[in-house]
């Protein structure tokens, strides 16, 4: 095969997906508005299918030894195990978006007014969601994927302006919603003009976006310090506000709290997939020669991540808040796993396979976790506040022994896939010298542990009340997102070692520069 068809080949499912987001905009532009969600689902489905069967045949063909795209796309071995996770991710994230009952029918309407009640009563769905969420989540797979910080932030922004439209567009709650959307919004503008002007800067002392050409300025260009080390506390900024790392944590519980559930889903697992594949290929290839060691600095956002999320979390009384003051803790737990990288690379292979494992494993329970709070009703929606929750062990065992599986999951309980995801990131940090921070993650997985148990007491070991909410039937994607869930939680948390090997694999080739 001749070069160009080699990269085709190699940027194949990062194609498929974005072919079907524009396939999805002429379905909306072109189809009778009664054909539009027949046609949606399945495009949506197939591409997302197609393009994870795709990453299967380049991995079996051999990893790229050479970045693609005139050196811009670096599909290399964690790009690939990147791409498989959030494609499994994306595709049990839309078994959830088929629920209709979660999006508004008429998002241009105003919440309460006529158009919105004739809009309900009409029975229009917002179809919209399918080529949004597509686009959303092709701009997932190019942001780690990408080789130069220019791609990257295009890929930043392809990745996050769906998601602050899906955001705003909750059935229930509607100000809420737009509130978190447009929360989002503006924090997330903000981001990403850290991002762009870090960018400026960098390119400024390096004369080049290309990450491996930044790499080896570090050690040729003198006397641009100020350059080099504002570029990357800015890029830093960026970055550390897509995985919600403290003290950039503040949009996700209202964001999480007020967007559609299955957009938060999406987001909570998807979104910190790509976001720490791209803060590891910046941090690995661009600043991995920084004299000036920025590994202190990861030290102090990764305590405070931890310390915040697992703390706050205790105070929440939204259900969905806490689970996103959990994933700002989880956040920290990676964050650990990020500071174990050293300049031996059997270290960093360590440290790589273990945060590309718990990134896995991690982002199928937390999908689940949003799926049963679906399920979970009262007359204005969804049972947000704990109180609410009171007794559900006994009206509905099922439904609450998976929520509580769920819940000891996210602590690290033996027998489930995050006690190894946790074990996987805290040794690899130990053989890396930063015992000091293991000790604290401990710390933090025993109070984050409190306010999982609490969820679980109050679940079983409470009266319910006789207005208490009602779980309703689920539909046939929320039941299959569940059961992947909970069957990948327990499988993983008893055999994790073919998964773990996949990642050690992913690992052992490091990244292409």
């Amino acid at each position: 095969m001749n070069a160009p068809t080699i990269e085709y080949l190699q940027l194949a499912p990062l194609l498929t997906v974005f072919g079907a987001a524009i396939l999805g905009v002429l379905v909306e532009a072109f189809a009778p508005r009664y054909l539009r969600r027949a046609m949606h689902i399945p495009i949506t489905l197939l591409s997302l299918a197609g393009a994870f069967a795709l990453v299967i045949v380049q991995t079996v063909k051999g990893v790229p030894t050479k970045p693609s795209a005139m050196g811009a796309v670096a599909v290399d071995g964690p790009t690939l195990f990147i791409w498989g996770t959030i494609l499994v991710l994306a595709f049990v994230s839309v078994l959830l978006l088929n629920d209709e009952d979660h999006f508004v029918p008429a998002a241009s309407a105003v919440p309460g007014s006529a158009e919105e009640e004739r809009a309900l009563i009409e029975g229009n769905v917002h179809t919209e969601v399918y080529p949004l969420a597509l686009f959303a989540i092709g701009g997932m797979l190019l942001f780690p994927a990408s080789n130069d910080l220019l791609i990257m932030f295009v890929a930043l922004e392809v990745m996050s302006l769906p998601l602050y439209l899906l955001c705003g567009l909750a059935r229930r709650r509607r100000l809420l919603s737009q509130e978190s959307a447009m929360k989002y919004f503006l924090l997330g503008a903000f981001s990403s003009a850290f991002f762009l002007y870090g960018t400026a800067l960098l390119y400024g002392f390096a004369g080049s976006v290309d990450l491996a050409k930044i790499g080896t300025a570090l050690g040729a260009v003198g006397g641009q310090d100020a350059l080099l080390y504002t570029g990357a506390a800015l890029l830093g900024v960026g970055l550390l506000f897509k995985i919600g790392a403290a003290p950039f944590q503040s949009w996700k519980p209202d964001v999480y709290q007020g967007a559609p559930t299955p957009v938060t889903a999406l987001m909570a697992s998807g979104t910190l997939v790509a976001a720490f594949g791209a803060l590891l290929r910046v941090f690995w290839i661009a600043l991995g020669n920084l004299d000036w060691d920025w590994s202190g600095i990861m030290w102090g956002v990764a305590i405070l991540t931890m310390v915040a999320g697992a703390i706050l979390a205790i105070t929440q009384t939204d259900i969905k808040r806490m689970l996103a003051y959990s994933s700002i803790a989880h956040a920290g737990f990676l964050l650990v796993g990020v500071v174990a990288i050293t300049a031996d690379p059997k270290q960093n292979a360590l440290a790589l396979s273990a945060i590309l494992f718990y990134l896995a494993v991690y982002g199928i329970t937390t999908i689940g976790a949003f799926a049963i709070v679906t399920m979970v009703r009262d007359a204005g929606g969804e049972a947000w506040h704990l109180s609410r929750w009171a007794g559900l062990g006994k009206r509905s065992p099922k439904l609450a022994g998976l929520f509580a599986f769920f819940l000891l999951a996210f602590a690290g309980i033996p027998l489930t896939s995050g006690f190894f995801g946790k074990y996987a990131v805290f040794q690899a940090a130990v053989s890396g010298g930063a015992l000091p921070l293991v000790v604290v993650g401990v710390v933090s997985s025993a109070i984050a542990a409190f306010f999982y148990v609490r969820v679980i007491v109050l679940m079983f070991f409470s009266d319910p009340a006789p207005d208490g909410p009602s779980v309703v039937l689920p539909s046939w994607g929320t039941a299959s997102v569940v059961g992947f869930a909970a069957l990948a939680t327990v499988v993983l948390g008893v055999f994790p070692q073919p998964v773990l090997d996949l990642a050690q694999s992913a690992a052992g080739s490091l990244f292409v520069h």
